[in-house]
């Protein structure tokens, strides 16, 4: 489905022309759609390509004038795979084949552990989150879980391409297991005893620029480039300065990391890759859940300079994911009955049900313990985990309502992120029930991912390779390689009204889209906009899971 947007109204019929064979053409007539207006654009129109079955690339023509290209293809999305993964090996801290140097030896000088301030703990490693060099277990942990789902769902999608430094060598493990490991190993690091739990290295200190992740300018108190602090997880609230977070427990924290390691033990055991790191994974998860019975609540990121963090308040969904995957790891049935407690408490709660919510306060974006749990849950449970699970896509569905693109998903910050998880909760969906109900509409949303939004432009950076894509990103190799390293799903559109109030942002170049803003939301290609042009570590790895589904082969 084409939307196409005009100042004056269109009258006719609009011709499809296949570029590379001009004989063969379609007459198509574009719908009118009412509802509202998009900017300067009071007339707005749906064509419908479902009966062009030819591949290749077509002009959209209207009384002569080109109106732009569209590609049809069979699998349209085979191969981006890679590009997602190589964004997330650019993200990596510690060694980063990217930039091709080690970084951030000196993570980190805890604080608030049971042992004296700036105590050293080696935490070197994982990934930095988005174009700043922060890294915190609240989506490290999500997106660990996510790249090993990944891998489930499609095994043989995913190639060997680089050794498990990144370099490129095979060493014959499948790249996306090489990058999951990245991220288990430091969350490994971050439990280094039963009780002890560690959640964010750094704050936003780092803010001091762009910088080469070897060349860290940022002070905390130790010189630039040396140590940086590492929050222990206590459950209570936090923070070096005037702004504290508004924590109560460690749960969230403990049963997301408990489910990640638990699906890693599983992989490893199944596929014989190596027996020791899976009972060190097991081991893990399941200290790390007795962790989250004992300290039940949510632990949220900390700030330092301004009161921006990742607010998360939720944690039974966490709680239950970890355990789902627990019993399907050991069958112990203490973990099936944990799992169901934490699905009742958590129902069908989320961002989804609501128009708006602060920064990652309903985080993961959606809950990923309803579908573990559904595959091994009594048929009467099977039942509610469905029932919730439709009822969250129906909201976002009539919220989609109010809008020619009948697109439902509230332009918070991040909207791209709850974006990929709406689209993966209805696949997800599809998957337990056989129901197709909401596959049209969610096609809808995917096809916003790639470029059937206003602005005309898919939403990661040098995917398709030939086409409208993020460009001028909000991160380090943007600025200082003037290179924009390709698969990073950007942060996405924003309401104007949040990106107006937000500190330190300053577009760079005249906005190239201007006329296709409106008063409520905005979208900048342009670097100084960290709010909806910033590509993000767990963003792109929610999207290589929802790749994944894509990949799957059809029955």
């Amino acid at each position: 489905m084409v939307m196409v947007l005009s100042k004056q109204p269109l009258s006719g019929a609009m011709e499809i022309q296949n570029i590379e064979h001009p004989n063969i053409r379609t007459q198509l007539k574009a719908e009118n759609i009412p509802t509202g207006k998009w900017g300067e654009f009071a007339y707005q129109y749906r064509l419908d390509f479902s009966k062009i079955r030819q591949i290749g690339d077509y002009q959209i023509r209207w009384k002569g004038q080109n109106l732009g290209k569209v590609k049809i293809a069979k699998t349209p999305y085979r191969g981006y795979q890679e590009d997602l993964l190589a964004f997330m090996r650019q993200q990596r801290c510690g060694y980063n084949p990217y930039f091709d140097v080690v970084c951030h030896q000196g993570d980190g000088r805890l604080f608030f552990a049971p042992i004296p301030d700036s105590s050293f703990y080696d935490f070197s490693g994982g990934w930095h989150d988005a174009g700043d060099q922060l890294k915190y277990l609240i989506t490290s942990s999500n997106a660990t879980a996510r790249l090993l789902l990944a891998y489930e769902t499609a095994p043989e999608q995913f190639a060997d391409l680089s050794n498990a430094y990144g370099q490129q060598q095979a060493n014959g493990i499948p790249d996306i297991l090489d990058e999951a490991r990245w991220g288990l190993e430091w969350i490994l690091k971050l439990h280094p005893h039963p009780d002890w739990l560690i959640h964010q290295i750094a704050d936003d200190r780092d803010h001091a620029g762009f910088k080469f992740p070897h060349q860290d300018n940022a002070q905390y108190g130790w010189g630039e480039n040396s140590y940086r602090p590492a929050y222990f997880a206590t459950g209570t609230p936090q923070g070096l300065s005037k702004y504290k977070s508004k924590a109560t427990g460690v749960a969230n924290l403990a049963g997301r990391s408990a489910a990640a390691l638990a699906i890693a033990a599983r992989i490893w055991q199944q596929n014989g890759l190596d027996d020791a790191f899976a009972q060190r994974c097991q081991q893990a998860a399941k200290t790390l859940f007795s962790l989250g019975l004992k300290k039940e609540g949510f632990q949220q990121g900390n700030s330092f300079l301004a009161p921006y963090r990742y607010n998360e308040d939720t944690w039974t969904d966490d709680m239950e994911w970890g355990a789902a995957e627990l019993f399907k790891l050991t069958a112990e049935s203490f973990y099936l009955e944990k799992a169901i407690h934490y699905a009742y408490q958590t129902k069908d709660s989320g961002w989804m049900a609501q128009d708006t919510m602060d920064h990652y306060q309903k985080y993961p974006f959606m809950n990923m313990g309803h579908f573990s749990l559904h595959s091994v849950a009594p048929d009467t449970v099977k039942k509610d985990l469905e029932t919730w699970y439709r009822q969250n896509i129906e909201k976002v569905l009539a919220r989609g309502q109010s809008n020619a693109f009948e697109f439902g998903v509230p332009f918070i910050w991040c909207s791209n992120n709850l974006l990929v998880n709406f689209i993966t909760q209805v696949l997800l969906y599809e998957k337990m029930t056989d129901d197709l109900l909401y596959h049209d509409q969610m096609l809808l949303h995917r096809d916003w991912l790639f470029g059937r939004n206003p602005w005309g432009s898919t939403m990661f950076t040098g995917i398709p390779r030939d086409g409208e894509s993020p460009f001028d990103v909000h991160i380090p190799p943007r600025a200082l390689l003037q290179e924009t390293p390709a698969g990073g799903l950007v942060d996405g559109p924003i309401y104007k009204a949040i990106f107006k109030k937000l500190i330190g942002l300053t577009l760079v170049e005249p906005d190239e889209f201007a006329a296709f803003q409106n008063d409520f939301v905005v979208y900048h290609d342009d670097i100084g906009d960290y709010s909806s042009n910033e590509p993000t570590m767990d963003g792109t790895a929610d999207a290589i899971f929802l790749w994944s589904l894509w990949l799957q082969p059809k029955n």
